[in-house]
C-alpha cells in the first residue's frame, strides 16, 4: 500500500471513530442520570488502566509508581466526579461548555501551528506544539467561551473570553502532562482501544484538568454572586 493510500485509510479509521466517539459521549451527555455517570465512570476507568500502565513503565521505583499510581486515581477520579456534578447541577450546557472549550482548543492550536509554524512550545515533551499553535487556541477557545449560545453568564463576554483563553492553557497543561509521561515511559500512544486516536487518554488529557478548573471556578463565582 503506498503513502497516499495509507494515509486515506487512516484518515477514514479517525473519522469514523470520531463519529462513533461523537455519537456515544453525546448521547450519554443528552440523557444525563445515572446513563451518563455510568459513561463516566466507564470512561474513567479506561483512561486510569492506561495511566496505571504508563506509571508502571516510567517510574524508576516502585514507590515511584505508587505515587504516580495515586496521583492518577486523585486527578481523574476528581475530574470525572466534577463531570458528573456539573451535568446534575447545572445541565447539558455546562457540560458541553467544558468539552467545547477543550475542542476549540485544539482545534485552534492544530490549525494555527501548522499555518504558522514557529518556535516549539517544549519539543523534547511534544515536538508539534508551538506558541503559535497555543494562541490559535487561546483565541478559539475564548470566542467559544464567550458566544457559546448554552453559557451560563450572558452578560460577561470579556471576562468569558479571557475564561476560555485561561482553559486552553491549562488544556495545554494536561496534553503536556500526558506527553511528557508517554516520553518517559517510551510510547508513542497511551493505549490502543480506540482505532485510529490510541488511548482514552490520549483523548481526554486536555479535559481533565478543565474539567476540575472550570467547575471550581463556576462554583466559586456562583457563591461569590450569592454574597
Amino acid at each position: 500500500m503506498s503513502e497516499t493510500a495509507r494515509a486515506s485509510s487512516d484518515l477514514k479509521v479517525r473519522f469514523l471513530s470520531a463519529i462513533v466517539m461523537l455519537a456515544l459521549a453525546g448521547g450519554a451527555v443528552y440523557a444525563g442520570g445515572w446513563i451518563f455517570g455510568a459513561f463516566a465512570v466507564l470512561v474513567a476507568i479506561a483512561a486510569f488502566r492506561e495511566w496505571y500502565l504508563l506509571s508502571e513503565k516510567l517510574a524508576a521505583t516502585r514507590t515511584a509508581a505508587l505515587l504516580w499510581i495515586g496521583a492518577g486515581l486523585i486527578y481523574i477520579g476528581t475530574a470525572v466526579a466534577c463531570l458528573i456534578f456539573v451535568r446534575e447541577k447545572i445541565g447539558i450546557a455546562g457540560v458541553v461548555a467544558i468539552i467545547g472549550t477543550v475542542v476549540a482548543t485544539d482545534v485552534g492550536a492544530y490549525f494555527t501551528g501548522r499555518t504558522l509554524g514557529g518556535p516549539k512550545i517544549a519539543p523534547r515533551i511534544s515536538p508539534s506544539k508551538t506558541w503559535s499553535g497555543l494562541m490559535g487556541g487561546m483565541v478559539l477557545a475564548g470566542l467559544f467561551a464567550a458566544f457559546n449560545p448554552g453559557q451560563l453568564f450572558h452578560d460577561y463576554p470579556v471576562a468569558l473570553f479571557v475564561v476560555g483563553a485561561i482553559l486552553a492553557i491549562v488544556a495545554q497543561a494536561g496534553d503536556f502532562l500526558e506527553s511528557g509521561m508517554k516520553r518517559k515511559a517510551g510510547v508513542k500512544d497511551s493505549g490502543s482501544l480506540i482505532p485510529g486516536h490510541g488511548g482514552v487518554l490520549d483523548r481526554v488529557d486536555g479535559m481533565l484538568p478543565v474539567a476540575i478548573v472550570a467547575t471550581l471556578g463556576t462554583a466559586f463565582f456562583l457563591s461569590a454572586l450569592r454574597f
